[in-house]
């Protein structure tokens, strides 16, 4: 695994900070269970609100948690100044979402001054099980001195 320096040494505070201005992330329930340089885990409880017909979440729902993940994984490399922005993502739904709850962990492939390249995996967890329902692949763009986009 690749270890990555950050280019703002504050980056754990101003990813935590940015999270939670996420309302979307909060409708969903969605936390940060871990953080480092590069690298983030956040965790969804499960909740019939976000199922489709079948009873499993919704693939959009799984979709808007590991954009998120990429988002805050490359964030957490870019300088303190930088805004993050999602430039395209590709999502390969492998299994249902069904559990009690999921997990979405995403990682920096290949981080770059404008551009940030994400891998990310959905779990869905039962006790101790997890199963793989979903991988993405994100590019971030980060976003600098742009009206209306704070950081």
């Amino acid at each position: 695994m690749t270890q990555f320096n950050p280019k703002d040494p504050k980056f754990e505070a101003r990813v935590r900070a940015g999270f939670l201005r996420q309302n979307a992330m909060a409708t969903l329930g969605v936390q940060i269970v871990s953080l480092s340089a590069g690298e983030i885990e956040l965790s969804m409880p499960f909740s019939a609100d976000y199922a489709q017909q079948h009873g499993f979440v919704h693939a959009g729902v799984i979709a808007t948690a590991l954009d998120s993940a990429c988002g805050y994984a490359a964030y957490s490399l870019m300088p303190e100044d930088a805004a993050v922005l999602t430039v395209e993502f590709k999502i390969n739904l492998v299994a249902p979402a069904q559990g009690d709850r999921f997990l979405f962990r995403a990682r920096v492939l290949k981080p770059g001054r404008t551009i940030t390249v994400c891998d990310a995996q959905a779990y869905a967890v039962r006790g101790a099980q997890e199963k793989l329902v979903a991988t993405m692949t994100g590019t971030l763009m980060a976003l600098f001195d742009r009206e209306g986009i704070a950081h």
